[in-house]
Formats: C-alpha cells, sequence, structure tokens
C-alpha cells in the first residue's frame, strides 16, 4: 500500500467524476457527489479545500468504495 498524494477538493472531484460520480450540490467549501449503483445510491460529501488531510481522504474513499491505488502517488 502506497503513500497518499496530497490533493485538492477538486482533484478528489475529478477522480470520482471519472468513476461514475456527479456533482450534485455545493454548499459553502462543501461539495455533494453522487453515484446510482443499481438501486443504492452513493453520497460523498468533500470539502473544496486546497490541500486535503489524509484522514479526510481516508474517509472519502472508504464512502465512495473506490481503490485506494487511485488516490496515491
Amino acid at each position: 500500500m502506497g503513500k497518499l498524494r496530497v490533493l485538492s477538493g477538486r482533484e478528489i472531484c475529478a477522480i470520482l467524476r471519472q468513476h461514475g460520480f456527479a456533482e450534485v450540490r455545493q454548499r459553502g467549501s462543501h461539495i455533494i457527489m453522487q453515484r446510482t449503483h443499481g438501486a443504492d445510491t452513493i453520497t460523498v460529501p468533500l470539502p473544496n479545500y486546497a490541500e486535503m488531510r489524509r484522514g479526510t481522504q481516508q474517509a472519502i474513499i472508504r464512502q465512495s468504495g473506490l481503490d485506494r491505488i487511485l488516490f496515491e502517488s
């Protein structure tokens, strides 16, 4: 398992967008992204910060269900 890259909120949005997520809305600094998977809907809120903390990135990865490899250097 590699080290997570330091990413911005917009960079994480781009990764999520490439894997079927769509930006649903934004309120303040938080962007809400969703993906419909069968009958389920996966919702991932993420802050639009210049540099995302590693713990926040890990929570986004866990909620999205994507591989950690996509976010590593």
